[in-house]
């Protein structure tokens, strides 16, 4: 069946917090998600961290007035938050999901963490022992709807308020069927972006591997490359 934007849920209620807001691609996908008048909670080890980086966001060009974004320390936001993106480093994803199990019952959970090293020839991906970072993720959090997207939305396009559409496919893996019409209507909200299914959490792997590819173009051709799927 080809792509349907029009039957995808209304998830404007929602309120959608970020684990790791205040790095680079939190703080992206907080404003953009505050543009469009989501109800935002960043959220950062340190409560008044993460309420200095919600009042920036909501001061930026775009952001309407009276927008709801606000700040508080991972627990509460987690708490707080019907939806949770989790975008903090790699190398400290396991203690943050695993810290965070309890508040994380029963909501749906968005992992954007790719596993990526660095060295003199550029990126490369990592070799994570469950699969994938978010098959990390869905093992510790045993009672989340866990799912991976976002995974290749450029940070710089994310926080440039002059880039009014970000024309990309938004791939998203999860064993829950039923998430991805929500994460779909969550990525049709920022304009240019569409939700695609692409396939379980076994999946993910090539999918987080693949942003080292992306960086690399980006290097090469000084661009902000994403993916945009075909005949769709």
């Amino acid at each position: 069946m080809a792509y349907d934007a029009t039957t995808l849920p209304d998830v404007s209620g929602l309120t959608v917090g970020i684990i790791g807001g205040t790095g680079d691609q939190g703080r992206g996908l907080a404003y953009r998600f505050a543009r469009a008048g989501q109800t935002v909670l960043i959220g950062s080890r340190a409560a008044d961290r993460a309420a200095q980086a919600a009042a920036e966001i909501a001061a930026l060009p775009g952001v309407p007035a009276g927008a709801t974004v606000s700040g508080a320390d991972n627990d509460e936001v987690a708490r707080r938050s019907d939806v949770v993106i989790v975008a903090v480093p790699w190398d400290g994803h396991a203690a943050v999901v695993a810290a965070l199990a309890a508040p994380l019952a029963g909501k749906i959970v968005i992992d954007c963490v790719n596993p990526l090293g660095f060295d003199k020839q550029g990126p490369y991906a990592l070799t994570v022992a469950e699969g994938s970072a978010v098959q990390q993720a869905a093992g510790l959090l045993p009672d989340s709807r866990v799912c991976a997207a976002f995974n290749h939305v450029s940070a710089p396009l994310l926080a440039d308020p002059e880039v009014d559409r970000i024309d990309l496919d938004v791939l998203i893996c999860t064993e829950d069927r039923d998430l991805v019409g929500v994460v779909a209507a969550l990525a049709a909200r920022i304009p240019g972006m569409r939700g695609i299914y692409a396939g379980r959490l076994r999946n993910a792997h090539q999918i987080e591997a693949f942003t080292a590819n992306l960086i690399a173009i980006n290097k090469r051709y000084k661009a902000h490359a994403g993916i945009r799927v075909t005949d769709l």
